[in-house]
C-alpha cells in the first residue's frame, strides 16, 4: 500500500561563542561554565547579577548559558537585558539570534543577525547564523551568499561548510554538498555533524554502503548521536534490512524519547514488519508530540485499520476525508483507498500527494522528440516482480507479448526475491534490469537513453512505489496500470488501464489520466496459475465438520466495522454458519474476536486461516461456500484467486475503481448476478445464497462451465486487447496527438 515517506534529520545549529576579557569574578564563571559546570557558573552569573542587575557580561553569558540548558524563554529575557544595557554588542545580538531561531522565530533572528553585521561586518559567526535563518526562510541563494563571505574571511570555517553543505542537499546540488562536507572533514576530521550530513547526501544519491559508512564513522565518534542514528535506520530501511533499521530506531528513541523523526521511522519499521500495534504506539506518541504533524493521522488511522482496531473509527475516518478534502497531506493515497469511496475525494488525496512528494519536474527528459523504432518499446517498471499479486497476475500477459511488434524491458526497484515466479518473470522479457541501488533520475534518465516509446507504472502509489522515476517524463506515453486501483493525480501519467464497469463514463472526471477502457476487465490473468491438487480436510484448517463457510482473504486493511456488521447479522441468521477470515496476527484476531461478540457472534464461529504457500492457499477456496467482498476497497486479485479456485465471489460495488475491481471480474467471469449495489442487496443476496435451495449450486455450475472459456482467465485475448490499447496510445504519440480516451474495440 502503502506508498510510504521517509523522515531524516537536517543538519546541526551552528556554533558561536564569544570570549572577551571580563573581571575575575566573571572570567571564574566562565571556565567553570566551559569546563561544563553549568551548576556553579549559574551560581556565580546570579550572584554577580545580585549585586549588581545591568552587569551585561553576567546576564549575557548567563543566557548563553540557559540557552545551552534548553531553558530557551530564560535565555531570551537575559539576552534582551543584556542588549538593554549594551546595545552594541554583536555578540549578544548574535547569540540572542541564535535563541530566536531556537525559538522558532527566523525572521527576528535574521534581523538580530543583521544588526551584528552592521556592527561588525566581519563577524564570521554572525553571517554563518544568518546563513542558517536564510535557508529556514527558504531564502537559498541568500544563504548560500552568507555562508561564502563568512568562508571568504574564514576559509577553514567548518561550520559554514557543513551548513554550506547542507544548503546544497536542499537544492539537490548534492556533488557540490559532498564536497563542502569533505572540505569540512579535510579540516575537523572527527566532525561528526559533516559526517551525518554527508552520509544523507550519498542517500539521496542511492549510494546506499557509503552513505552508511559515512553514519558509522560519525557513530564512531559521537555513539549517542541520535540524528546519525536515525538516518543510519533509514538507509538500512531502503535495503529493506527493516529488523536492523529498528535497531537504530529503538537506539534513538532510547536516548530521546520525544525524537519525532526516530519516532515516525520505526513506526513505518514496524509497518513493514507487520507489527502494526507497536507501530500504532509510535504514531500516537509522535500526535501526541505534535498535534499538527499532518502525515501522522494517516499513517495511525491506517495502523489500526490493519489491526481490526475500529474504536472511534468513523470519527477519525470522517476527520481525515475532512483533511483531505481541504487539502491537506494527511494520508498515502493507497491507504485513504480503504476509507473512502468518493472518485473526487481520492482525486484530491492523490494530486495533494503528488504535490507535496513527487511534483512534476521543472525539466523534463522527455521534451517532444519523435522516435522511428522497428517495434515499440514498452517497459514495465514495478517494485514487485517476485511472488506477488501483481506478478501471479501478470506474468502470462508479459510471456505472450508480441516480440514482432513490441521490445518489452522490466525495470525492478523492489526486492530480488528467489523463487520459481522470479525467473518465469525475468524470461519473460527481452531485458530485465535491477535498479535497486541507483536513484529515481538515474532511473529516468536510463529509460530515456533506452528511447522508452512507452512506460507502464505497476506500483502506482502503492507500497515502495517510486513515482518521482515518472515525473521526470522519461518518455513520450506513461500509463498507471494494475498495482494502483485508482488516479495517480498526477499530469505526467497519460493513461489508466480500466473498463467500462470499474471506471463508469460518469466518473470520468474523478481522474486525472485520459481513460482506455478494455472491452472485458481491466484485470490481467494467468491461466497458468497452479492449484494444488490436494484440498486440505476442514478440520485441518479449523473449520466445523459440516455448515456454511463464508469467507474473505482479503487483507485485514479492507476490513471494515459497515462491512462487519453485514457479516455477523449473515453468520447469526444463518444457522451453523461460520465466518473464514485471514488470521496469524493474534493482534487482529483478538480485536476481531471482540468485535463478533459486541455482535454477538461465539468466537467459534470466527474461523482464522494461516498464511500457506500460494498453490495450497488456492486449493483451500474449495472449503469455502461463499466469498463475501469488502467496500470500499473490493478484492482484486483475491477475487480471481476464488474464481479461479471455484468460489463464487459476492460483491457490493461502490463510486471509485477500488469499490469496483469484483464487479469488473465478475462481469468478466459472467457472473453479474453476484454484483450489488447497495450493502441492504448484498446482505440479501448472500442470506439467499447461503439459505434458498439449489440457488448456489446453480451459481456454482455456472462458474465451473465459465472457467475455463470466459474472458476473466483468457490471457491470450486480454494480451491482444492490451496491445491494441499500446498501439492506439503510440499512434497518437505518432502523429503528434496529445493523450486522448478511447475504448479498444473487441477482438473475436
Amino acid at each position: 500500500m502503502r506508498s510510504r515517506t521517509r523522515r531524516r534529520t537536517k543538519g546541526g545549529a551552528p556554533r558561536s561563542t564569544a570570549i572577551v576579557t571580563f573581571p575575575e569574578a566573571v572570567a571564574r564563571a566562565v571556565a567553570r561554565h566551559q569546563a561544563g559546570h553549568w551548576v556553579e557558573a549559574e551560581h556565580i552569573y546570579k550572584t554577580i547579577l545580585e549585586a549588581r542587575p545591568d552587569h551585561f557580561d553576567a546576564l549575557h553569558l548567563l543566557g548563553v548559558l540557559e540557552a545551552q540548558r534548553g531553558r530557551l524563554v530564560e535565555a531570551d529575557r537575559l539576552l534582551s537585558r543584556a542588549l538593554c544595557v549594551d546595545a552594541q554588542s554583536p555578540e549578544a545580538r548574535s547569540n540572542h539570534g541564535n535563541v530566536q531561531r531556537a525559538l522558532g522565530h527566523p525572521e527576528q533572528a535574521l534581523a538580530s543577525y543583521e544588526r551584528a553585521l552592521a556592527i561588525r561586518p566581519a563577524y564570521v559567526e554572525a553571517l554563518n547564523n544568518r546563513g542558517v535563518a536564510l535557508q529556514e526562510l527558504r531564502q537559498y541563494d541568500g544563504a548560500l551568499a552568507s555562508y561564502d563571505q563568512a568562508l571568504a574571511i574564514k576559509p577553514d570555517y567548518a561550520d559554514a561548510l557543513v551548513n554550506r553543505g547542507n544548503t546544497l542537499r536542499i537544492l539537490h546540488r548534492h556533488a557540490e554538498a559532498l564536497a563542502s562536507f569533505d572540505a569540512a572533514l579535510a579540516i575537523v576530521p572527527n566532525h561528526a555533524e559533516a559526517l551525518n550530513n554527508r552520509g544523507a547526501t550519498l542517500e539521496e544519491l542511492n549510494r546506499y554502503g557509503d552513505a552508511l559508512a559515512s553514519y558509522d564513522r560519525a557513530l564512531a565518534i559521537r555513539p549517542e548521536y541520535v540524528d546519525a542514528l536515525n538516518n543510519r535506520g533509514v538507509v538500512l530501511a531502503v535495503l529493506l534490512r527493516h529488523e536492523e533499521a529498528l535497531v537504530c530506531y529503538d537506539q534513538a528513541v532510547a536516548l530521546d524519547p520525544d525524537h519525532e523523526s526516530a519516532l515516525t521511522n520505526r513506526g513505518h519499521a514496524l509497518l513493514d514488519l507487520g507489527r502494526h500495534d507497536e507501530a500504532i504506539r509510535d504514531f500516537e506518541r509522535v500526535r501526541d508530540l505534535r498535534p499538527d504533524a499532518l502525515l501522522t493521522r494517516g499513517l495511525l488511522l491506517h495502523s489500526r485499520m490493519q489491526c481490526c482496531d475500529w474504536r472511534a473509527h468513523a470519527d477519525a475516518a470522517a476527520a481525515l476525508i475532512a483533511d483531505v478534502r481541504a487539502g491537506r497531506p494527511v494520508t498515502a493515497p493507497f491507504a485513504f483507498l480503504g476509507i473512502a469511496d468518493s472518485v473526487q475525494d481520492q482525486l484530491r488525496c492523490a494530486e495533494t500527494w503528488v504535490r507535496e512528494k513527487c511534483a512534476p519536474s521543472s525539466a523534463p527528459l522527455w521534451t517532444g522528440e519523435r522516435y522511428e523504432h522497428d517495434r515499440i518499446r514498452v517497459a514495465y517498471i514495478a517494485a514487485d516482480f517476485h511472488d506477488h499479486p501483481m506478478a501471479r497476475l501478470t506474468a502470462g500477459l508479459f510471456e505472450r507479448h508480441d516480440r514482432a511488434r513490441f521490445a518489452t524491458t522490466a525495470v525492478s526497484f523492489g526486492p530480488a526475491v528467489p523463487g520459481a515466479l522470479r525467473t518465469r518473470l525475468e524470461g519473460a522479457f527481452e531485458r530485465f534490469i535491477d535498479v535497486r541501488q541507483s536513484g529515481n533520475d538515474e532511473v529516468a534518465t536510463l529509460l530515456r537513453d533506452m528511447e522508452i516509446d512507452i512506460a507502464i507504472d505497476l506500483t502506482g502509489h502503492a507500497r515502495a512505489c517510486r513515482t518521482a522515476i515518472f515525473a521526470r517524463r522519461p518518455a513520450p506515453v506513461q500509463v498507471n496500470f494494475l498495482g494502483f486501483p485508482g488516479t495517480m493525480g498526477a499530469k505526467y501519467i497519460d493513461y489508466i488501464i480500466a473498463d467500462r464497469f470499474v471506471i463508469p463514463p460518469a466518473c470520468c472526471n474523478g481522474y486525472t489520466e485520459k481513460l482506455v477502457h478494455l472491452p472485458d476487465t481491466f484485470q490481467a490473468n494467468d491461466i497458468a496459475r497452479p492449484v494444488a491438487k490436494r484440498t486440505p480436510t476442514r478440520v485441518e484448517v479449523g473449520l466445523p465438520e459440516g455448515g456454511f463457510v463464508f469467507c474473505c482473504f482479503n487483507n485485514t486493511f479492507k476490513l471494515t466495522p459497515l462491512v462487519f456488521d453485514v457479516w455477523a447479522r449473515l453468520v447469526r441468521r444463518v444457522e451453523g454458519s461460520v465466518l473464514w477470515v485471514l488470521g496469524g496476527n493474534p493482534v487482529v484476531e483478538a480485536n476481531l474476536e471482540r468485535e463478533a461478540s459486541a455482535r454477538g457472534i461465539e468466537p467459534k464461529r470466527l474461523v482464522f486461516a494461516r498464511r500457506v504457500p500460494y498453490e495450497d492457499y488456492l486449493a483451500r477456496y474449495r472449503l469455502a461456500d461463499l466469498f463475501l467482498d469488502t467496500l470500499p476497497f473490493n478484492a482484486g486479485t483475491t477475487a480471481s484467486d476464488a474464481l479461479w479456485a471455484g468460489t463464487p465471489v459476492l460483491t457490493c460495488a461502490g463510486e471509485a475503481f477500488a469499490a469496483r475491481m469484483a464487479g469488473s471480474v465478475l462481469t468478466a467471469a459472467g457472473l453479474p448476478e453476484l454484483i450489488t449495489c447497495n450493502l441492504d442487496e448484498y446482505e440479501a443476496r448472500a442470506f439467499d445464497l447461503a439459505t434458498v435451495p439449489g440457488l448456489l449450486a446453480k451459481v456454482n455450475r455456472k462458474l465451473a462451465r465459465n472457467r475455463r472459456s470466459c474472458p476473466l482467465f483468457d490471457t491470450d485475448r486480454f494480451c491482444r486487447h492490451f496491445e491494441a490499447a499500446l498501439v492506439q496510445m503510440w499512434d497518437r504519440y505518432q502523429r503528434g496527438e496529445p493523450p486522448s480516451s478511447f475504448e479498444v474495440a473487441k477482438i473475436a
